[in-house]
């Protein structure tokens, strides 16, 4: 569990790729965006009734099926909007990845009601996050960034960096997406990424062997 001005974070680790889902949320309202629920929406609804939560929005940080396939579950139960970056939808078919999709139990998510922008600021209850564009794993993966933390999604993770051989990826832009976006950030900035362990900014740029 993590907190900073009020805001606090819940993590669920789900399906076989063991995706980090985040539940962030207000502490004083308990309102609730839930990042990336990739499978096993089980458990995340009891990570949500045990917290007391309650979800008003469900962000992706980008459309791969480990990220997305709980997004419909999770969307009907508390009747909330989804939202991701524009340059991502497509992908939300997942019948498009189908043993994937078959070992996760993923289900083709509803199409977004919001489509994110860079910069833009997302709202829940006293607490918001902003939207950091970070094109490379794929065209619409975002970061979300509060003071303190980033949740990087697949962009960066602790002593790698995500894939870009896969459909829309680019290590060209992933490479300026980390330098230009993340690595700018105090290096003291948590990151909390798509898969794997938390880290700081200032520990990647020290050791990150992809980034040397």
């Amino acid at each position: 569990m993590g907190r900073d001005m009020g805001m606090k974070y819940e993590l669920v680790v789900v399906g076989a790729l063991e995706t980090n889902c985040y539940l962030v949320y207000c502490e004083e309202t308990r309102a609730c965006a839930v990042i990336d629920p990739g499978a096993d929406p089980g458990k995340i609804f009891a990570a949500v009734a045990e917290q007391g939560l309650v979800p008003v929005i469900v962000l992706n940080t980008h459309g791969h099926v480990d990220h997305i396939g709980a997004n419909s579950d999770i969307v009907r139960k508390y009747g909330v909007p989804l939202a991701m970056h524009p340059g991502d939808t497509g992908m939300l078919k997942v019948s498009e990845y189908m043993e994937l999709s078959l070992l996760l139990g993923a289900k083709d998510s509803p199409s977004p009601e919001r489509l994110l922008a860079d910069g833009e600021a997302i709202a829940f209850g006293r607490a918001s996050l902003r939207v950091v564009h970070l094109p490379g794993h794929s065209p619409g993966s975002v970061g979300f960034l509060a003071p303190g933390f980033l949740f990087s999604g697949d962009t960066m993770f602790c002593g790698g960096v995500g894939r870009t051989d896969l459909p829309g990826g680019s290590w060209k832009e992933l490479e300026r997406s980390i330098r230009d976006r993340i690595l700018t950030l105090p290096d003291e900035t948590v990151v909390l990424p798509g898969h794997g362990p938390w880290t700081t900014v200032g520990q990647e740029r020290e050791s990150n062997p992809f980034l040397t």
